[in-house]
């Protein structure tokens, strides 16, 4: 079974930008976001993947990924409700990849780092511009924000 093990974090400053080597522009939708499972459909690019996942346990949970034809992605991206439209920029730390979401439309305003990791326990670089961890709030999973917006919060 493929684990995902993942720390998220709100940004205390746009220091991060100057150390970006690749941005992407991601649109994502929810089939399912029953909080014992999630249903993703998402276009990255040109290549688009069908993710499942399981509930969360602490920052782990069952991943389940899949490479499907762009058509069908964008077919499936019509039965969602939602769709999630963000900007993802890679950068690297060390031997650690930190994925930025600065997300459009309704969740503008939102950005988030997300780090995956080996293990619960693993030890990850700090860099200044990083903000207060928010791994365990469900309010920023990705779901939850296709449901309830970010500017709707205030």
């Amino acid at each position: 079974m493929a684990v995902e093990i993942e720390r998220k974090f709100l940004l205390k400053n746009d220091a991060w930008r100057s150390e970006v080597h690749r941005s992407t522009r991601i649109a994502q939708g929810y089939l399912c976001t029953d909080p014992e499972r999630t249903v993703r459909v998402r276009v990255k690019g040109d290549a688009a993947f069908l993710t499942i996942k399981g509930k969360n346990s602490g920052i782990s949970r069952s991943e389940f990924e899949y490479e499907i034809p762009l058509a069908d992605a964008v077919e499936l991206l019509k039965l969602c409700p939602q769709v999630l439209d963000k900007t993802r920029h890679l950068l690297s730390i060390e031997s650690h990849t930190f994925e930025i979401d600065e997300f459009h439309g309704e969740n503008a305003g939102l950005i988030v780092a997300e780090l995956e990791l080996a293990s619960e326990t693993s030890t990850y670089p700090q860099p200044e511009w990083l903000g207060a961890e928010v791994s365990g709030d469900a309010r920023y999973y990705n779901s939850a924000l296709s449901i309830t917006p970010f500017s709707r919060w205030f």
